[in-house]
């Protein structure tokens, strides 16, 4: 198993991630951890940001999960909200660290205290 640590943001960091589109992000994260299998560790979606520290398979490039994370959650977010279909959701970029069994705990401590 691999851990990663995603962080992404919409387009421009608008600030779009709150309320219903934050609940709807957070249930969609948790359908695709089901269907691409890999197990959620945290998860903090901020208004402008999105923090993601999943554990998977090493057949799981980073850049091929985040981007199909990215597609999936993009497409389902703009048909639930139309007020997100005007623009692209996502920016192009991400940042992705990968933690062993000791700095896991470290990065998940982070992620929690960036809640506060």
């Amino acid at each position: 198993m691999i851990n990663y640590h995603f962080v992404w943001c919409p387009k421009y960091r608008r600030k779009v991630l709150v309320g219903p589109v934050k609940d709807r992000l957070e249930e969609v994260l948790c359908e695709l951890a089901e269907k691409m299998d890999f197990k959620t560790l945290s998860l903090e979606v901020m208004p402008d940001h999105v923090h993601l520290f999943v554990s998977t398979l090493p057949r799981h490039s980073p850049a091929g999960l985040l981007n199909s994370i990215k597609g999936v959650t993009s497409r389902r977010l703009r048909q639930d909200f139309p007020e997100l279909r005007k623009h692209a959701l996502w920016t192009r970029t991400y940042y992705v660290g990968t933690a062993g069994q000791v700095s896991a705990e470290t990065i998940r401590r982070y992620i929690e205290q960036c809640q506060k």
